[in-house]
C-alpha cells in the first residue's frame, strides 16, 4: 500500500477516538500552550524544521514557559498530512515543558479536515490534552465554503460540509478591520468552547490569540537563527 493511502487509513482510525464534548472549564482556564513549526532549507539543501511550544497563564495571558525542538521531517509534505510531519517535533518540545497545559492550541487545524484529522485533533491523541486549531488562511474541505462575519469582535459563522451537513469549524472576527481567522475543534472541546476561549485570549495587537501568537513569533526567531 502506498505511503499516503496508509496514512489516510490510520487517520480515519484515529478519526474514532475524536470527542467533541467539551473538558475545558473556560471559568477556571489554567496553562494554555500554543503550539507551531516552521520549516526552511539547510545550506546542504535538507529541509529542516522547528517547533515551538509556548505556554501561556490563561488568566493573566503571561508566558511562563518556552521550548522548542529542531529535527529534519521524516513525511514528505502533502495537504491533509501535516500530522505526520509535524507531531514527532511536537512530542519532542512538549517532553521538555516541566508543566502540564491544560489545553494546547494549535496554529493551523483540528477538525476542518477531509477526515477530521488535522494536526490539532491528530496531536491530542499523543498529548492526552484537549485541543483546538486556529489557522490564518482558509483550508477548504469536502466543498466548504465560508459566510464572512459581520465587522465586529466576536462575531463568527459556521464552516458547514457540502455533503452530509456537519459544522466543521467556525470563521472567527477577533479584531474589528482585520481579517478573520478560522477555529476548529481538535479534541475534548466543543465549537463554542474553542470560540470563546479564542476570544478571550486575543489581544489588541494582533488577531492570533496569545499562545498562538507567542509560538509564532517563537519559531520565527528559532528559524532565523538556525539559519544565521
Amino acid at each position: 500500500m502506498e505511503l499516503f493511502e496508509r496514512l489516510a487509513d490510520e487517520q480515519t482510525r484515529l478519526a474514532h477516538g475524536i470527542s467533541l464534548v467539551n473538558r475545558v472549564d473556560t471559568d477556571a482556564l489554567g496553562l494554555v500552550a500554543g503550539v507551531d513549526t516552521a520549516y526552511w532549507t539547510d545550506s546542504e539543501g535538507v529541509e529542516q524544521a522547528v517547533c515551538c511550544v509556548v505556554v501561556v497563564d490563561g488568566a493573566t495571558r503571561q508566558v511562563v514557559r518556552s521550548v522548542r525542538a529542531q529535527g529534519r521531517p521524516t513525511v514528505p509534505y502533502r495537504p491533509g498530512f501535516l500530522g505526520f510531519r509535524e507531531l514527532p517535533l511536537v512530542e519532542a518540545a512538549v517532553a521538555r515543558l516541566d508543566v502540564a497545559p491544560d489545553l494546547f492550541m494549535f496554529d493551523g487545524n483540528g477538525y476542518l479536515h477531509p477526515r477530521r484529522m488535522g494536526i490539532a485533533t491528530q496531536a491530542s491523541f499523543a498529548l492526552g490534552r484537549p485541543t483546538l486549531g486556529v489557522a490564518k488562511t482558509y483550508h477548504r474541505v469536502d466543498g466548504t465554503d465560508y459566510q464572512v462575519p459581520d465587522d465586529r469582535v466576536g462575531a463568527w459563522t459556521p464552516i458547514v460540509a457540502a455533503g452530509p451537513p456537519e459544522v466543521l469549524g467556525a470563521v472567527l472576527r477577533t479584531r474589528q478591520g482585520v481579517k478573520p481567522v478560522f477555529v476548529s475543534c481538535g479534541n475534548w472541546i466543543d465549537l463554542d468552547t474553542a470560540v470563546t476561549v479564542t476570544l478571550g485570549l486575543v489581544e489588541p495587537s494582533s488577531r492570533l490569540p496569545v499562545p498562538v501568537r507567542q509560538a509564532d513569533l517563537a519559531t520565527h526567531q528559532a528559524r532565523s537563527q538556525a539559519r544565521a
